[in-house]
């Protein structure tokens, strides 16, 4: 009997001792269970936004001009030799192409429509300014290549806008046809000269001008003059070293040369 009690006791002490030791194991099952839970299936990451192609719309645009490869070219009033001439096309100075009719390029022509043979020109591409503002006022000058230079010529309108009812488009100086082409295209009134067209917008140095700023210059007679009566001339700025202007002769695009840089005072940003 005495060794039956034994054994019972012993029977009872081990399972004391065995169920807590069993219950601490089925709890760190059970952590471990969690735990496998959270790591496969992770908090889900912030979507990504989704990535667009942007190249094409960051690409640069171009402009296309053309020059003509010798003096005396033709300019026509249609696409083709039985046309009737409206003046000649002079070498190194640019076009605006505008449209193409068989192998004839279309330019602007004194206000009007000239069209010039393919065969003697060269294409000129230039980048766009990406402002449509200032391509405007570039398009308006160029529908006036060609047209004579008259010092002196009549404004469009008094720097406030009251137009002059004697203004015509056959004519320009260099003022005046700027004058006319930010109105046309950007609606913004220039003053009538280019010692007063100097003070508007924003002044650039020769290192920061951009397609559609204005360039002032003096020149031989106004060189040694003080102050704003140095100023004698005004171009428009292409880029690429070209202006478009008007200078003694007739309103062109050509390039800036190392004379007329020696005479460049500063640019001013009027878009």
């Amino acid at each position: 009997m005495k060794k039956l009690k034994y054994l019972f006791a012993a029977l009872a002490a081990s399972f004391v001792t065995v169920l807590p030791l069993a219950a601490g194991c089925s709890e760190k099952k059970e952590e471990k269970q969690e735990q496998g839970i959270i790591q496969n299936n992770p908090q889900p990451e912030t979507p990504q936004e989704p990535q667009v192609e942007v190249e094409e719309e960051n690409k640069v645009k171009t402009i296309t001009y053309f020059t003509v490869t010798t003096n005396g070219v033709n300019i026509r009033s249609g696409a083709g030799t039985g046309y009737s001439v409206r003046g000649q096309a002079e070498k190194s100075t640019l076009y605006s192409l505008s449209d193409k009719s068989g192998e004839w390029y279309k330019t602007g022509y004194r206000n009007n429509a000239g069209y010039i043979s393919s065969k003697y020109c060269t294409l000129v591409n230039m980048p766009s300014s990406g402002n449509e503002t200032i391509e405007a006022v570039i398009e308006e000058g160029c529908k006036l290549l060609g047209t004579p230079y008259v010092y002196g010529a009549v404004r469009l309108h008094d720097g406030r806008g009251n137009f002059y009812k004697s203004f015509i488009t056959d004519e320009f100086d260099c003022s005046s046809l700027m004058q006319y082409i930010f109105y046309k295209g950007a609606g913004k009134l220039l003053d009538v000269n280019t010692r007063t067209q100097v003070y508007q917008g924003t002044s650039v140095t020769a290192s920061q001008l951009k397609r559609g700023d204005l360039m002032f210059f003096t020149n031989a007679s106004r060189k040694n003059n003080k102050g704003v009566e140095r100023i004698g001339h005004v171009a428009l700025y292409l880029g690429n070293n070209y202006i478009l202007h008007t200078a003694s002769d007739y309103a062109k695009i050509e390039q800036i040369s190392s004379t007329r840089w020696s005479y460049f005072i500063q640019g001013q940003r009027i878009i």
